[in-house]
């Protein structure tokens, strides 16, 4: 079974400015050993053109990299998979796309969507959000970790938990059942991203 890194991060500048790729060296710099690229504002040219500068610095730092969204962008720059929303592609329809070796990953916010995405051949699923999140536009309400209680019982998945997550409470987190916490916000706006990610691999162990 797919293992995950214990930490999740997402590429996506939020409100920073900060250059992508850039935001995705500093991440790996970091330490990270999974990247998802997730640009929601980005034309599928800008997507392509920063996916395919990533994947290759991610796989010299032997790093997994997933694309938000599109399967084909993640098809194009030979990524390692994708992660897909509950509007997105059916998982049926990117495992067609990308081939049965990539990685497929779903968000869900309850416990029978989780239950829905391992019966579609998810290869993990994401469940939150966990906390009051800034990260999304018209987030939903917060889960808590009871969420990821449920699903770490009913689910036999790699689970990463996300949504408002903090290096001070992604130990909570992890204990309560996730094996990856995902973070965004924490990350992109600290001031020095490298530093912030190395601070919270070692708060994960």
């Amino acid at each position: 079974m797919l293992r995950l890194p214990p930490l999740y991060a997402i590429v996506d500048p939020l409100d920073t400015g900060r250059d992508p790729v850039e935001l995705a060296v500093a991440l790996l710099a970091g330490g990270a050993q999974l990247l998802q690229l997730r640009l929601k504002e980005a034309t599928s040219r800008e997507l392509l053109r920063v996916a395919a500068a990533i994947q290759p610095r991610a796989r010299a730092a032997g790093a997994l990299v997933l694309v938000n969204d599109r399967p084909d962008i993640a098809r194009a720059v030979e990524a390692d998979g994708v992660h897909l929303g509950q509007d997105d592609l059916p998982v049926a329809a990117a495992r067609r796309i990308l081939g049965p070796r990539h990685l497929v990953g779903v968000s869900t916010h309850d416990l029978d969507q989780a239950r829905a995405a391992k019966a579609a051949g998810a290869d993990y699923v994401a469940v939150g959000p966990i906390y009051p999140t800034s990260s999304k536009a018209a987030a939903l309400s917060p889960r808590g970790l009871e969420l990821v209680g449920a699903v770490r019982a009913a689910v036999p998945l790699p689970l990463v938990a996300i949504g408002g997550i903090t290096p001070e409470t992604a130990p909570a987190v992890r204990a309560a059942g996730a094996d990856a916490v995902a973070m965004i916000a924490a990350l992109v706006r600290a001031p020095d991203v490298a530093a912030a990610v190395r601070g919270v691999l070692a708060r994960l162990g």
